[in-house]
């Protein structure tokens, strides 16, 4: 049993703090984790729980609470030791805590030892509120860590770092008495936005293992009690403003007061401790007398996720009209009410302050501008009026603020899962890794062939889904099937724009965690598919038994397109038939190379060529990634020594959009970009397809930037990069022995003029391919006409460029041709890419 140790920082059993632990930790105990959360109680003094045992706190039955063994016995450790530490850092001076700290910390590695902790969490750790707590923690996690070879097997985050949350607290930049944050091999530290993470290195600079990692909004679990209401009080016909926090005065809950003034017939309900402090509640109510205004203090409602009989935050969000945070301008970082109201589906309002458009620009909400106003204004009332009462307004906001709050709500679980992967199962052999972007129209059909396969058990392969930024319902999509299929199915993310990063991520959190498996040394595959192409039912066991059988480091599959898609397109059918029949003779021949559609990679060569490489070009003046990733890393495993396998039985079904979005580029002369620029595009239709057929010209353009893409690449390139093809029985037979002969001399010539040892990296294969298609393109067609069929013709028209340039001196012209770096002509003329 694996055991996730929690300990919050907060010292209370209601506080986001421990509601965002939760969230996270549920992640980890769906995974088979024993959680265990420590309150804090014996941490910070100003919570008058130090010692305090627990008796009625409420958290889900999957949680365990817990605290260190044996830490009320340790000599000089109490209350009246923590506040003075603390005094001593406002003062910024360093209080002497060693006797302490080595007994701390000696305490908590025993604690751990005796309940098998792996895994441990620490909410809000760097607030110096027990600074011989933090520096025993730091020493415990390197002491256990280095005992048990755990690796980072630390999530270290801070909510309410010293500039985000009440700064005059803890002393001055740059909080010299505070612990410094170990740039420890066992902690991964996040912070909740990119302005506490850049906050965090100004403080710490050294830092390297930092991201991060947003509030995990999640949606409510169970509906809301239907006798909420008539239990407070509240009539069926009042409007609802709902206010859940602390009840101090930097929450300004007076203004909430002042904006119910404002809205005849509304509600005010204020969820929080009336006992924490007194004088401000009293305050409250009588302010609230004065302005005559409806106000029900409803006490500590139970947390979100609370299972327990009382009611709960979520039991208020479901008769809620609106969740209101207009807090202190310089008192709040993240803000869960916002977070929560977004989760369970209500508006909100807040005021605008320090980090507000910082944690939630792009979502919608009135906003009160503190700097301006201090006190809601009738404008104010007015916009949040509309929002209670306008069905069509309020049902837009929800709407939108939900899209954009699941999709922070994933990309946070995703990095969570990519930080601290789930085991592999012992029996898996393959880990399917599928890029994705915004394909909720097709990752549904996607999915669903990928897990209906034939004679492979559910046991023997994963999928590992990388979302790539997506917008849309496309991770939601996959996270209801992870929860009704037996084969595992994992949803990461990759921030870099692109499949090449996107399949780099997928394949490299496949490979860490193949590697903690029984038997690391049996052969692990990688395989690549794409996310709006569905695979036949034999793909993965034919894909599989072809490396097996082999021992090959690659597997490449066939891949086809459906004839129901071009009915009445026949000369467009008619050219992609011909591309895919040049294709299996060239594969059978030489075992082509890696398309993302579908392919496979065995995990010790992936990882002796270094796995994928991204490279970059520039394009309008910024660089962007190169599409052709599964290309060049082919070349970069043949180019190394490795064997490809052509599995042809192993099947993709290639989605026709991708034809039509290449035909219309095609026919105006660009295919896949220009001089030499191949980057990705999103290739679904903005109008309707295409769905007429190609006139003769057209197709003829088609089929001529599609042949001379792939000859190049398919025939001259695999000899090039592996000269003892020419020695194959089978290549001397397709080519011809004379052929054979000088093209293996030209190749030795060429290489030798060239200075190039291996044909390895991405430019050191265009330029010869291209030298030699172009000298030797007419007995190349000749031979794929008498392999193929004569319908394959002949080689398209050479650039006018050759027409004055002497028989004598073509080679020499070709080398100046391809090797022209300025104006790209020669990446023009092959088209940057073949269209089938």
């Amino acid at each position: 049993m694996t055991v996730l140790w929690g300990v919050s920082f907060d010292a209370t059993a209601m506080s986001g703090v421990v509601v965002e632990f939760i969230k996270i930790a549920r992640t980890f105990a769906d995974r088979g984790y024993r959680v265990h959360l420590d309150l804090g109680y014996d941490i910070k003094a100003d919570k008058g729980r130090f010692f305090q045992p627990y008796r009625e706190e409420r958290v889900p039955d999957w949680i365990a609470l817990d605290r260190v063994d044996g830490v009320a016995e340790i000599s000089g450790y109490d209350e009246e030791f923590v506040a003075g530490t603390l005094e001593a850092v406002r003062r910024d001076r360093v209080p002497d805590t060693g006797g302490v700290t080595a007994r701390l910390a000696d305490a908590i590695v025993r604690t751990w030892e005796d309940r098998g902790v792996t895994l441990v969490m620490v909410e809000n750790g760097t607030l110096p509120e027990n600074v011989a707590y933090t520096k025993a923690l730091y020493r415990a996690i390197a002491v256990y860590g280095a005992r048990h070879d755990l690796g980072r097997y630390v999530l270290w985050r801070d909510h309410d770092l010293m500039w985000q949350s009440e700064p005059d607290k803890y002393g001055s930049f740059p909080y010299p008495a505070t612990p410094p944050m170990v740039d420890s091999p066992h902690i991964h530290y996040f912070a909740l936005h990119e302005e506490a993470k850049r906050r965090t290195l100004e403080w710490m600079p050294h830092l390297r293992n930092l991201d991060v990692l947003p509030n995990t909004f999640l949606p409510p679990s169970r509906p809301g009690r239907p006798d909420f209401r008539s239990h407070h009080g509240i009539a069926p016909h009042e409007r609802i403003i709902a206010r859940f926090t602390r009840i101090i005065p930097q929450k300004r809950v007076d203004r909430d007061l002042h904006l119910a003034a404002l809205l005849p017939g509304t509600c005010l309900f204020v969820a929080g401790d009336t006992e924490e402090n007194p004088d401000e509640t009293r305050r409250l109510r009588l302010l609230a007398d004065e302005l005559r205004v409806r106000v029900v203090f409803g006490g500590v409602l139970e947390p979100c996720e609370s299972t327990g009989d009382g009611f709960s935050v979520r039991d208020l969000l479901a008769h809620a009209d609106v969740v209101s945070f207009l807090t202190s301008y310089d008192y709040e970082s993240y803000g869960n009410p916002i977070g929560e109201a977004i989760a369970a589906g209500v508006p909100y309002i807040a005021s605008r302050y320090a980090l507000y458009d910082t944690v939630y620009a792009g979502f919608e909400a009135p906003l009160l501008d503190i700097s301006e106003h201090d006190l809601p204004t009738p404008e104010f009332a007015r916009q949040v009026s509309e929002l209670m009462t306008n069905a069509e307004r309020r049902a837009e906001v929800v709407e939108h603020n939900r899209k954009l709050g699941t999709h922070n709500r994933e990309a946070a679980t995703a990095l969570v899962e990519d930080l601290f992967p789930p085991a592999m199962g012992e029996n898996v052999r393959l880990s399917v890794v599928l890029p994705v972007y915004n394909e909720a129209a097709n990752i549904h059909d996607v999915l669903r062939s990928l897990l209906d396969q034939d004679d492979i058990g559910p046991e023997a392969y994963e999928i590992v889904l990388v979302d790539n930024n997506s917008t849309d319902d496309t991770v939601a999509i996959a996270r209801r099937f992870a929860e009704s299929t037996e084969v595992a199915l994992h949803v990461i993310s990759e921030r870099e724009q692109g499949v090449a990063p996107a399949r780099r991520t997928g394949m490299e959190f496949a490979v860490r965690r193949s590697r903690e498996r029984k038997n690391p040394g049996e052969r692990f595959y990688l395989v690549s598919a794409d996310a709006d192409c569905r695979v036949d039912r034999r793909w993965l066991v034919e894909l599989f038994a072809a490396m097996e059988e082999d021992k090959a480091a690659i597997g490449v599959c066939d891949y086809y397109y459906n004839a129901d898609h071009f009915v009445g397109r026949p000369r467009l059918w008619d050219a992609i038939q011909r591309t895919l029949r040049c294709r299996a003779v060239t594969f059978s021949l030489f075992g082509g190379f890696p398309d993302g559609k579908g392919f496979a990679v065995e995990r010790e060569a992936y990882e002796s060529v270094g796995g994928i490489e991204i490279f970059y070009q520039l394009r309008d003046g910024r660089f962007v990634n190169h599409l052709s990733d599964d290309w060049d890393f082919g070349i970069k495993v043949r180019g190394s020594g490795h064997d490809i396998t052509y599995a042809p039985r192993s099947r993709v079904e290639i989605n026709p959009r991708r034809v039509n979005h290449a035909i219309d580029e095609v026919i105006t002369g660009r295919a896949y970009g220009t001089d030499g620029i191949i980057v990705m595009r999103d290739i679904r239709p903005e109008a309707p397809e295409r769905a007429v057929d190609l006139t003769e010209e057209e197709a003829l353009q088609a089929w001529e930037f599609s042949i001379k893409d792939f000859t190049p690449k398919n025939v001259v390139l695999p000899i090039l990069l592996t000269p003892s093809f020419l020695d194959s029985d089978a290549v001397v037979a397709f080519l011809g022995e004379d052929l054979a002969d000088r093209l293996g001399r030209r190749i030795a010539e060429v290489k030798a003029e060239m200075s190039v040892v291996d044909f390895v990296p991405i430019h050191s294969y265009k330029t010869p391919s291209y030298r030699l298609y172009l000298e030797f393109r007419d007995e190349i067609f000749a031979c794929l006409r008498a392999a193929v069929g004569e319908d394959v013709g002949y080689p398209p028209p050479l650039p006018e460029c050759f027409d004055d340039v002497p028989p004598e001196r073509f080679a020499e012209f070709v080398k100046y041709y391809c090797e022209d770096r300025e104006s790209g002509e020669a990446h023009n003329y092959f088209g940057n890419g073949g269209v089938f």
